[in-house]
């Protein structure tokens, strides 16, 4: 003993207080941030004390404002950005409650538009390979082309392009004929049962002397979906 105090006594003290005050610690870390006992629930807070205590020369002033530099300092900071952050992350909740609040009518939105693909895709053509639509193709213009009694001059398939999930099969045609000749086969090509636009569009005469002879170049173009929908209709 010395000065009326015992050293063993203070030595017990002291680790029964500083271990009771670390049990205390844990239960707060697993009851609150962590939420559960794990084999790694520490994440070195003991070295941070031990560099804490060197770094205040043991002193209890220095163990103080070393522990609020190294320790009480990079959790205000983490607060701080995590407030920063609950704005923007009350407007994604925000944005997030309205989506489900229109649910319904996104629902009804969906299905109105997929009715609609679905019987634009009735018109499209019906294989589902660009090479087979393609000749697909130049036998409904030539059809179309021999009913207008024109005269095919040539033919010849474009590559296709793709249009989003849908590809386009454009060929080209050439065909000779008449003012009136041109106008029907153009509204055939807008009245046929399949999605036949015509792309481009190129007249000239061929002799001048005789303007009504016309030597008409076009570029009309089918739509297939080249997926499992357009083979499963084919």
């Amino acid at each position: 003993a010395y000065a009326g105090f015992s050293g063993p006594g203070l030595t017990w003290f002291a680790l029964l207080l500083s271990g009771g005050m670390a049990g205390l610690a844990g239960v707060f870390e697993v009851g609150g941030p962590i939420g559960q006992l794990t084999p790694s629930i520490s994440p070195g807070y003991g070295f941070t004390a031990i560099i804490v205590a060197f770094l205040g020369r043991l002193h209890p002033v220095g163990v103080l404002l070393g522990g609020w530099t190294l320790v009480v300092e990079p959790i205000l900071e983490h607060y701080r950005q995590a407030a920063e952050l609950v704005p923007a992350r009350e407007q994604v909740l925000a944005q997030k409650r309205e989506l489900i609040g229109r649910r319904a009518a996104i629902t009804a939105e969906l299905d109105t538009t997929t009715a609609r693909i679905d019987k634009l895709a009735e018109r499209f053509l019906t294989s589902a390979t660009p090479a087979v639509a393609a000749s697909e193709l130049q036998k409904l213009v030539k059809d179309m082309a021999a009913q207008a009694k024109t005269e095919v001059r040539s033919e010849r398939i474009l590559p296709p392009a793709e249009r989003g999930e849908i590809l386009e099969i454009p060929v080209e045609i050439a065909v000779s004929c008449e003012i009136r000749q041109l106008v029907d086969l153009l509204a055939k090509l807008d009245s046929a049962p399949k999605l036949l636009p015509v792309q481009d569009l190129k007249i000239r005469v061929v002799n001048v002397s005789q303007p009504k002879d016309l030597l008409v170049t076009l570029t009309v173009s089918g739509f297939i979906l080249p997926t499992a929908q357009g083979k499963a209709r084919s």
